[in-house]
C-alpha cells in the first residue's frame, strides 16, 4: 500500500485539515468549541434582531393595501422560514447519527428541536393575528396553516418521545427515524400554495424571481431572518453543552 508520501502535495495539505474538523465530532473536543462561540452568536443575534427591529418597523415604508399590520412579517415570515429549515437540519443531524452513529448529532438534533418548535408556534401565532384583519378570520383550515400545525406536532412528539424513553440511545433512535418521516411534511409546507387554492398568499422572495417588495422591507426581513439564525445556533450551542453534562459524557468538567 501507497503511503501518505505518495499523494500529491493538495490532498496531503489537506488530509490534516479534514482531521483538525473530524476531531470535533468527539464530545470532549466539541464542548469547549460551543462554549467560546455561543457568545459570539449570542451577540450576533442580539445586533442583527436591533438592526432589523429597526428597519422593519421604524424605516420600511407603510404597505399600499395592508396598511401598517402588514409589519408583522418582519417577525411571521423569518419565523416560519425558520421553522422548515431548522426542521431540515435537524432531520440531517438524525440521519448522520443513524448512518455513522455519532452521539454528538443525536444531541444536535435534540438541541434544535426546542428552538423549532418555538418558531413554529411563533409563525402560527403571528400567522394569526396577521390574519383576522387582513383575511377577517384567524384560523382557516387551509393546507399552509395545516401542514405548519403538523409540523407543530412532529416537533412536539420529537421532544416528548425523546422524554418518554428512558434509555438514551434507544430514544435517539426512535426520534431519528420520527424526525426522517416527518421531512415529507416540509416540501408540502413550501408548495402547499402551488399545489392547492390556498387563503395563504405566495412567496413575496424567492430564488427564481426579483423579490415583489421594497428594498427596506427585504433588508428588514434579512436582517430578521439572520437574527433568528444566529440566536438558533447560540442556544443550540448552550443545549448541547447542557446535554452532554446530563449524560455524563466523560472528559467534561
Amino acid at each position: 500500500m501507497g503511503s501518505s508520501a505518495d499523494l500529491p502535495r493538495s490532498a496531503r495539505l489537506a488530509q490534516p485539515s479534514r482531521s483538525r474538523w473530524l476531531a470535533y465530532a468527539s464530545p470532549a473536543r466539541f464542548d469547549p468549541l460551543a462554549r467560546r462561540l455561543a457568545p459570539w452568536f449570542a451577540m450576533a443575534a442580539a445586533l442583527c434582531l436591533i438592526a432589523g427591529l429597526y428597519v422593519g418597523f421604524g424605516v420600511a415604508p407603510t404597505d399600499a393595501q395592508q396598511g401598517e399590520v402588514y409589519r408583522i412579517i418582519f417577525i411571521h415570515v423569518p419565523a416560519a422560514w425558520m421553522s422548515m429549515f431548522i426542521y431540515l437540519v435537524m432531520a440531517a443531524y438524525c440521519a448522520l447519527a443513524l448512518v455513522l452513529r455519532t452521539r454528538l448529532s443525536s444531541m444536535m438534533a435534540s438541541a434544535l428541536a426546542p428552538t423549532g418548535a418555538l418558531f413554529t408556534f411563533i409563525a402560527l401565532w403571528t400567522g394569526a393575528l396577521w390574519g383576522q384583519p387582513t383575511w377577517g378570520t384567524w384560523w382557516v383550515w387551509d393546507a399552509r396553516l395545516t401542514s405548519e400545525l403538523i409540523l407543530l406536532f412532529l416537533y412536539l412528539g420529537f421532544l416528548a418521545l425523546e422524554n418518554a424513553i428512558d434509555d438514551p440511545r434507544r430514544a435517539e433512535r426512535a426520534c431519528a427515524v420520527l424526525a426522517l418521516v416527518g421531512v415529507v411534511n416540509i416540501p408540502i409546507i413550501y408548495f402547499s400554495v402551488q399545489w392547492w387554492n390556498t387563503l395563504h398568499q405566495g412567496a413575496s422572495v424567492s430564488l427564481t424571481a426579483a423579490p415583489s417588495m421594497a428594498h427596506t422591507m427585504l433588508a428588514g426581513m434579512l436582517l430578521m431572518t439572520l437574527a433568528c439564525w444566529m440566536y438558533t445556533i447560540a442556544v443550540a450551542l448552550v443545549r448541547v453543552r447542557c446535554i452532554l453534562r446530563e449524560r455524563a459524557e466523560p472528559r467534561l468538567a
